[in-house]
């Protein structure tokens, strides 16, 4: 059963959980079709990490001035116009004739999706209290990892059927239907638009910076350096947006506005962890997925019907994991996530090691089992450790706590697929083999920070806040009985 007591906030939850669902699903399931695409419509190397990295850069990158828009003038109309905006921009992707088209929908769609998802969070944070908003956000994580998982297997049908050539297109049309029915639903369920804050005026210089800094270090990796001088010369520039954005942020704070970054959450020591961990751990999942499918079909020669045979355990033990994720914490805290980390870093190596090593007709076997762990793996990780997180995030900041964690995922998202699909891309053409083993090494690396990080947490840490705010239970975190998205 759905958190909260009455129909209407459960209404609520289900329009949120589709958008989640339609949003992180159009991102998954064109991983799948990049082969077919790159051939269709003659992309080359930066083309394609722009396509798939753009999205997740717009999308993190629009959450905070969405948020702040919401709060301001109401969330429901900013939902609306989102997932319209998603939907146009989605058909204009779909009927593009040229990388160039593709690239600007797809940062458009992101950039819609940022604006959609947060007025989710800001949504779930007005209906529910205490420990429904625990369990609805829970709800909101596990339907978007799964959808997220479900993408390959979805996209690898459509390529299969209607061939390379069309099935790219009809992979970024399969979110359309779901747009549609999210649409609908929100313009009838979701609450009239209220003004929740008094001052939404965004950190415009802030936000600037940040965009800067991520593009500054994307860049090398969609364009090789020509020198160490020029590598040299992007370091220094990362380096420097950084110490400009960490000054403008004392500067806003010592005048009394409203930084990008809360002060309260930048002083909370499990909110900073936790929200790192999330960085490299989703810019490490959607990585991964993204060179297996490309290797698999150009590596291997293999169809897209097998990329998709191959994905679909990783979605169904995410989804069964996810749900069952709750009787591990109650057993073992917040160490659940530390567990799940550590059976991702095996999962990914056991994957490399068996592209080096592993016979080609047994490598599709070989790699739905490490997929399948990997998919376990998620299902401990994601929910729980998003839950701990905001669980950590001070009263006065809880909503723009939820914002700057997808920010940050996003973020790391855009410069994973660009790094990693980098990795990959320009090894692949000597040694498709080795270059999948090296990219998914990367990957692994991005876990074993992640679990490093997640170690450093104190287990007994106790959220920042006033006495009136009681610490929710760890256990409500996955779905199921007395857990996140359910009850007994």
């Amino acid at each position: 059963m759905l958190p909260g007591k009455d129909r209407a906030a459960r209404r609520v939850l289900l329009v949120c959980m589709a958008a989640g669902a339609t949003t992180l699903l159009d991102q998954a399931v064109l991983n799948i079709a990049v082969p077919g695409m790159r051939e269709s419509l003659g992309a080359g190397t930066a083309d394609v990490q722009w396509i798939v990295a753009g999205y997740s850069l717009a999308f993190g990158l629009a959450l905070i001035p969405g948020g702040s828009l919401g709060d301001l003038h109401g969330r429901k109309r900013f939902f609306l116009v989102g997932v319209a905006v998603f939907l146009l921009a989605g058909v204009t992707a779909a009927t593009g004739d040229g990388p160039g088209t593709l690239i600007a929908a797809r940062l458009v769609q992101g950039a819609a999706a940022g604006l959609v998802n947060s007025q989710v969070i800001g949504t779930l944070q007005d209906v529910f209290q205490g420990q429904d908003r625990g369990r609805a956000l829970g709800c909101y994580a596990v339907t978007a990892g799964v959808a997220s998982a479900l993408g390959p297997p979805l996209g690898g049908a459509l390529v299969a059927a209607l061939g390379p050539a069309t099935g790219w297109r009809y992979c970024l049309l399969l979110s359309t239907p779901c747009a549609l029915v999210t649409l609908a639903l929100a313009a009838r369920w979701l609450p009239p638009p209220r003004r929740t804050a008094r001052d939404s005026r965004l950190d415009v210089l802030g936000l600037t910076l940040i965009c800067a800094g991520t593009l500054a270090l994307m860049v090398p990796f969609i364009r090789t350096p020509e020198s160490a001088g020029a590598a040299l010369g992007w370091a220094a520039l990362v380096a420097t947006l950084t110490a400009a954005f960490t000054a403008h942020q004392r500067l806003r704070i010592r005048g009394g506005r409203r930084p990008l970054l809360h002060p309260a959450l930048t002083s909370s020591r499990p909110y900073v962890l936790g929200t790192a961990v999330a960085m490299a751990q989703f810019g490490a999942s959607l990585s991964s997925y993204l060179v297996l499918t490309v290797f698999l079909q150009d590596g291997l020669g293999l169809s897209a019907l097998v990329t998709a045979a191959v994905a679909l355990p990783s979605a169904i033990a995410m989804g069964v994991s996810s749900g069952l994720a709750w009787r591990l914490v109650r057993r073992i805290g917040p160490r659940t996530v530390s567990v799940g980390l550590a059976l991702g870093i095996f999962a990914t190596l056991a994957g490399a090691a068996l592209a080096l090593r592993a016979p080609v007709t047994a490598l599709p076997l070989a790699f739905a089992v490490t997929q399948a762990l990997g998919g376990v793996a998620g299902g401990l990780t994601v929910s729980p450790n998003q839950t701990q997180v905001l669980q950590h995030a001070p009263a006065e900041a809880a909503g723009v706590g939820g914002g700057l964690l997808q920010m940050a995922q996003r973020i790391a998202a855009a410069v994973c697929l660009s790094a990693v699909s980098a990795v990959y891309l320009h090894i692949a053409p000597a040694s498709p083999r080795t270059a999948y083993a090296l990219a998914s090494c990367v990957c692994a690396g991005l876990l074993a920070v992640a679990l490093a990080l997640s170690l450093l947490r104190h287990p007994g840490t106790r959220p920042t806040g006033t006495a009136s705010r009681p610490v929710e239970p760890v256990p409500a975190v996955g779905p199921g009985p007395d857990a996140t998205c359910g009850e007994r």
